[in-house]
């Protein structure tokens, strides 16, 4: 890790900013910085089940799952660990970012997150798991997005699907757009 680096996240740490890490290392590089865990987001694809072991006795905040599987895997790590993990699952949105399409992440076609098709069943799913507490839905469409749309377009989809979770009585605290 860079002297720089280290410097300026302690810097955001003491400000109060928060940390989006993808792997154990992250996390633990985020604590050492000064990053509480309860500011820590454990983002990312494809999370080993050790990593998702250490992100829970870490305490952090959450967890963004990317898919059903994932979700069954964290919530057998949580049952062992005898702890409720925190989640906010990945929505996959099917909405074009207009951007290059190397870095879209939000289209039907694209492997991350949970399809839309699906994310209504995905959040029943995981409101009945004992070992979850679901706190949240994230998106992420893309980068380098220029216009606006594709923003609006996803904050419809979300209070969309918010209007359904309200009715089967699933609240969440915390949208992150990614």
């Amino acid at each position: 890790c860079l002297p720089q680096f280290q410097g300026c996240a302690r810097m955001l740490a003491g400000e109060g900013a928060g940390a989006d890490v993808v792997s154990a290392g992250e996390i633990h590089l985020a604590i050492k910085a000064g990053f509480p865990p309860e500011k820590i987001v454990f983002a990312g694809v494809g999370k080993r089940e050790d990593e998702i072991e250490y992100a829970l006795s870490r305490n952090v905040f959450s967890l963004n799952v990317e898919s059903i599987q994932e979700l069954q895997l964290i919530s057998l790590v949580a049952l062992r660990l005898n702890t409720k993990a925190r989640v906010s699952l990945r929505i996959n949105p099917d909405v074009d970012a207009e951007s290059h399409p190397y870095i879209s992440t939000g289209l039907k076609h694209n492997k991350f997150g949970i399809d839309a098709a699906h994310a209504l069943e995905a959040f029943q799913m995981a409101a009945t798991m004992q070992a979850i507490d679901v706190v949240g839905i994230h998106t992420h469409i893309g980068s380098q997005i220029t216009r606006v749309e594709p923003f609006v377009n996803t904050a419809k989809f979300i209070v969309d699907l918010l209007n359904k979770l309200r009715d089967q009585k699933i609240s969440l605290s915390r949208i992150d757009m990614g």
